[in-house]
């Protein structure tokens, strides 16, 4: 698994023009919201009410229950690169509606203005614990992470970019799955996402994979359980269709736990579980391992 250029040498990705990636010049303005003891956050799970200002410092992991809730690309973006290090890859998020779906360009304007972020997916380059890497981002909080024709070509461009630049890529998956206002050319997606993921691989690049609350649908049966190591929240749903269609469907109770993340590493589906606020960490270490490993090959 490839993390150095040819010969060897580190890959630097300053050698990129200025049309392959352009700086995040601001960050999203929740991060930078008030955080005052009288504003409180209430656990989804067991009702726990708890400081905005403490829950951030937990990375909106209950202290209670330790139930993961969702947080922002932006907001996980920081969770992960060292600062000031994560550069954006650019990309065509030209606003298209192909199938002239009733109020959808309204909607995606909407949601660019509210949440900062052009598109379904937030990607670029950073460094994490000095380990230079490509690093995807899925948004929850832009139509569910739903992937359509702009979310499959960022995902594209980004395992592009690592190909040419000689970098691993970490890819953060919340996805709803395909995004219905886009039709049969959101299902296209999984197709040129998977054959994106088989060319990287085939060229020796190392892909992993964080599986977060939820992954499900087309991007769950693409690209995202096509790592080389496949990691997942706590507690996340991770699946094709959900428990109740798949219950629907067949007639019969699923086990308990059925599709979650811990379900999922018992049977082998999943590689670990890590916590959020060990996150960072384990993706350094893992990023250090393949270095040092790739190393001992060329001595």
């Amino acid at each position: 698994m490839r993390l150095f250029g040819k010969q060897g040498r580190p890959a630097d990705s300053s050698k990129a023009t200025k049309d392959d990636i352009e700086l995040v010049e601001s960050v999203n303005e929740e991060l930078d919201d008030d955080t005052s003891s009288e504003q409180v956050f209430t656990c989804s799970d067991c009702g726990v009410s708890t400081s905005l200002s403490e829950i951030k410092k937990s990375q909106y992991v209950c202290p209670n229950c330790g139930a993961h809730s969702k947080i922002s690309a932006r907001r996980r973006v920081m969770n992960i690169a060292d600062p000031g290090t994560f550069r954006k890859i650019k990309s065509d998020t030209t606003l298209r509606n192909p199938l002239d779906y009733p109020e959808y360009e309204e909607k995606i304007k909407n949601l660019r203005k509210k949440t900062g972020l052009d598109e379904g997916v937030l990607s670029g380059v950073c460094e994490i614990d000095g380990h230079k890497t490509v690093l995807a981002v899925m948004a929850s909080e832009f139509l569910m992470g739903s992937m359509g024709v702009a979310v499959g070509e960022l995902v594209t461009r980004s395992f592009e970019y690592a190909d040419k630049m000689n970098l691993p890529i970490i890819i953060f998956t919340a996805s709803g799955g395909a995004r219905m206002q886009e039709g049969i050319l959101s299902l296209m997606q999984m197709a040129k996402t998977s054959a994106a993921v088989q060319k990287f691989s085939k060229h020796g690049g190392l892909y992993v994979s964080v599986l977060t609350h939820p992954t499900t649908g087309g991007v769950s049966a693409s690209f995202a359980t096509l790592a080389d190591i496949t990691i997942a929240e706590p507690g996340a749903l991770i699946g094709f269709a959900g428990p109740r269609v798949i219950e629907q469907t067949i007639g019969q109770k699923l086990p308990e736990g059925f599709q979650r993340a811990e379900y999922l590493e018992e049977h082998g589906f999943v590689d670990a579980i890590v916590k959020r606020g060990e996150m960072k960490a384990t993706l350094s270490q893992i990023l250090r391992l393949h270095e040092n490993r790739r190393k001992s090959w060329q001595r």
